[in-house]
């Protein structure tokens, strides 16, 4: 039941929204709930009609009204709140479509993850939230049964709105899972492909990426319990976690350095031309998990400096981590390290290594 003070609360942010387009200091004002709404808006250069739906904070969903959409599309930022490039870049998105400035073709979902932790500027509040998946938010992973907290009630929010999302839908489904990495990387951009259970890789999507400016693909080789993999596994989505250079705080990010990104996720959605390079494996740089190292004692310590950066390789039989009186080394010609971390809760992971790889895409 709504009550006459949800109603003017749900009408002042309606009429925000409408005047600013600015989804995400709506947001960001409201860290923590808000008050569902929807509205009708009008393409300015086809006329064509566009339902906006705010079901929560940091939850939008807008839907072409004057045909049907043949794609139902997932566009998810901020599930660390320290990286804002790709906040940016979805807030501008979901902006031009409010005002009118551009044309929406497809249903399309966005998603600012995890809205407190922007508002502080870190990863998180408690946990690690692209760790909590796939029913990860209900599983004890080293942190102590029964725990709660306000990110695992989200992780299970955003889990129920993907499904709706996606079951209320007719359309081939994406998800695209923004983000931008820790430290520095040999490869600027880079994509992580969600293990796909023995179901081939697809190629158009790797020509997607490659049309993003993304040509190095890390293809995951187990279930995880990350944002894409929940929407690849459970609803077969094309997915992605997508790594756009190094975290920076607002208005510090070079916004030039993503204009492929934007320009081809805004062809996405409105579906305007996007002309996709012939695959040719020679464009990119595949490669796959070898070692996946937690941390198990309080003792632990990576053996490379911070400025290290992701994809560094070893030489065989280097010793990259310490954990409690335990060695861990590299064991493969190639072998490099990515998504480094020693201050992660034990139990959890704080590093991964990756090598070269041949795949045959479909």
């Amino acid at each position: 039941m709504e009550y006459p003070q949800d109603q003017l609360l749900a009408s002042q942010l309606q009429e925000q929204l409408k005047k600013k387009g600015d989804f995400l200091q709506l947001t960001r004002s409201h860290q923590y709930s808000m008050a569902a709404f929807s509205f009708d808006v009008e393409c300015k250069s086809s006329s064509a009609k566009t339902k906006v739906s705010v079901l929560d904070t940091g939850i939008i969903i807008f839907e072409p009204l004057n045909h049907s959409s043949s794609k139902d599309i997932v566009l998810s930022s901020a599930v660390h709140g320290n990286e804002t490039a790709p906040i940016e870049i979805c807030n501008e998105l979901i902006k031009q479509v409010i005002l009118g400035e551009l044309h929406l073709e497809h249903r399309t979902l966005f998603l600012f993850g995890n809205p407190p932790s922007i508002n502080i500027s870190k990863r998180f509040v408690e946990e690690n939230l692209n760790r909590l998946f796939s029913g990860g938010h209900s599983q004890d992973q080293g942190q102590g049964e029964g725990l709660i907290n306000k990110e695992r009630h989200r992780a299970l929010l955003l889990e129920n709105t993907v499904a709706d999302f996606f079951n209320q839908g007719q359309g081939e489904r994406f998800h695209y899972d923004l983000h931008t990495a820790i430290r520095g990387s040999k490869n600027d951009k880079f994509a992580v492909y969600p293990f796909r259970h023995n179901k081939p890789w697809v190629k158009e999507q790797l020509q997607f990426m490659l049309a993003c400016g993304i040509n190095t693909i890390l293809f995951s080789n187990a279930p995880t319990t990350t944002f894409s993999y929940f929407s690849s596994n459970e609803f077969g989505a094309h997915a992605f976690t997508v790594e756009l250079g190094k975290v920076k705080p607002f208005g510090k990010n070079d916004m030039n350095n993503f204009v492929d990104v934007s320009a081809s996720l805004k062809s996405l959605i409105s579906a305007t031309p996007l002309t996709l390079s012939e695959y040719n494996k020679d464009d990119f740089s595949f490669f796959e998990i070898d070692q996946v190292i937690n941390r198990h004692h309080q003792d632990f310590s990576l053996q490379f400096a911070d400025e290290v950066e992701n994809f560094t390789n070893f030489p065989i039989g280097t010793v990259i981590v310490v954990d409690g009186d335990k060695e861990i080394k590299t064991h493969k010609q190639g072998e490099a390290i990515i998504f480094p971390n020693a201050n992660v809760a034990i139990g959890q992971r704080a590093l991964l290594t990756v090598v070269p790889v041949e795949i045959n895409p479909v």
